[in-house]
């Protein structure tokens, strides 16, 4: 376990004013800007060496430690494509509508595979029009033309099989057919050369790209959860604020007791407590994350909160008992900083704002005196509290948006190019920091951490600093 030296036991206080009793935690707590990795022996010789494979939940394993977050400006199907086919995992945000979120799901299943399932076919008989049809209502980039001459093979043929029918005959579509003749499924060469292109892609076992949702905990969510599972959703992220509540409880156990095998993230909680509460309830990992997130103001409008670096570890240490992982959700602004949140025991890190400012997210782009930005906003923002009544079809009445305490704020982030970039470096930083504790994976970065507490003075230090930046 990571030690944070000097800080326990600086306070043992639980005073009493005009008669209320008040605790103080015996810890002070720390977030990531306060603490560095102290340097160690290190036998490693190149950082690209070192794993950083992990898990995102109990069965979800994944290559890279990184999760594109449920927010509307951050992780729809373009984002969880992408993600997934780096090693990581995107979950689609829930402020859409149950057949949006769907349809989105869908979209990043249908990327690739192993096997198309249910392809698109017509026969001889259809026209051009009909053709059209299909491709404008699915999306679809192909369809195929069903013919006696056609080019098949059985439906049990295997990939390496199938690319050598392919080249054999020149083609770039392989139906499948089973005894019977019918047709049974089809393999693409654009689907087999993806394999070569993303070896360390995260897929499921029908080798379709992996993708998350996140749903509510209204009673109206359970359809959504049945919607998203039977899209394919690899994981269901049951998605509020204060995650250590009950209703995130009583909606953690009914999808537990409705759905035994689904794979289910709860949280957000920054508290052992917390933790313990929603792994007795079932959950397959927890995200942990209250008021570190750039366009969050929990902490500022309800005081409430754990610093995060604090938060994970308090966490951590409950989760493993569970042998189930921890997802700190929030405060990642550098690539060190995920190095100290993996260090601190957390499997994953799930990440906003730096993703938001790239092409595949939904935001908008706008230039701004000459620098380009992208639009990012806090999912308890008054924004998007109205957006999601009127999705809902309730009216959003003036008085109504005055009342609505916002816990997020609107914001432009600055604009990063192609989010494969950010995820290079975000990986790079993690491994850089593992190499300077002499760990090869992540297990071993979680043993050996040794964090040191620093001043203003050293945050200072660790910036460029007497140079102009160019």
């Amino acid at each position: 376990m990571p030690q944070i030296s000097q800080i326990k036991n600086l306070w043992h206080l639980c005073p009493m004013f005009g008669g209320f009793p008040m605790t103080i935690l015996p810890d002070i707590a720390l977030t990531y800007d306060d603490v560095l990795l102290a340097p160690q022996f290190s036998d490693v010789a190149s950082r690209k060496t070192l794993s950083v494979e992990t898990r995102l939940t109990r069965k979800i394993k994944m290559q890279i430690p990184i999760v594109s977050s449920n927010m509307d400006t951050v992780t729809e199907a373009e984002m969880a494509i992408t993600m997934a086919r780096e090693g990581g995992i995107g979950i689609i945000h829930r402020f859409l509508s149950v057949e949006e979120q769907t349809a989105q799901i869908t979209r990043v299943k249908k990327t690739e595979s192993f096997v198309v399932d249910h392809p698109f076919a017509l026969n001889m008989t259809h026209t051009v029009g009909d053709a059209k049809r299909v491709v404008d209502e699915t999306g679809t980039g192909g369809i195929l033309i069903l013919q006696k001459n056609v080019v098949t093979a059985p439906a049990n043929t295997t990939l390496a099989n199938a690319e050598k029918i392919l080249h054999e005959h020149r083609i770039e579509k392989l139906p499948l057919v089973d005894e019977e003749g019918r047709l049974a499924g089809l393999i693409t060469l654009k689907d087999i050369m993806k394999q070569m292109q993303y070896p360390h892609a995260t897929k499921d076992a029908r080798g379709r790209l992996a993708v998350g949702a996140a749903v509510g905990v209204k009673p109206r969510d359970m359809e959504r959860v049945e919607c998203v599972l039977e899209a394919g959703a690899d994981c269901i992220v049951v998605d509020i604020a204060h995650g250590d509540s009950k209703q995130e409880i009583e909606m953690l156990c009914n999808i537990r007791r409705r759905f035994p095998g689904a794979q289910i993230i709860a949280g957000n909680v920054a508290t052992a407590d917390g933790t313990k509460r929603l792994l007795d309830a079932g959950a397959d990992a927890v995200k942990v994350g209250v008021g570190p997130g750039s366009i969050c103001v929990t902490r500022l409008v309800a005081g409430s909160g754990v610093p995060q670096l604090t938060a994970v570890i308090h966490c951590v240490q409950v989760a493993r008992d569970y042998d189930v992982p921890v997802i700190a959700d929030g405060g990642i602004r550098h690539p060190g900083d995920a190095a100290k949140a993996l260090a601190a025991g957390a499997e994953t890190v799930m990440i906003g704002s730096l993703l938001a400012g790239t092409d595949e997210s939904p935001g908008l782009l706008m230039t701004r005196k000459g620098h380009k930005y992208k639009a990012s906003r806090g999912m308890a923002s008054t924004a998007a509290n109205r957006d999601r009544k009127e999705r809902d079809g309730e009216r959003v009445a003036q008085e109504d948006l005055d009342e609505y305490v916002a816990e997020g704020v609107e914001a432009a982030v600055p604009y990063r190019g192609k989010a494969r970039e950010v995820l290079t470096q975000l990986v790079g930083g993690i491994q850089s920091g593992m190499s300077y504790s002499g760990a090869h994976n992540l297990k071993e970065f979680h043993e050996k951490a040794i964090f040191v507490r620093m001043t203003s003075a050293g945050l200072k230090e660790s910036m460029p600093h007497d140079v102009e930046v160019l």
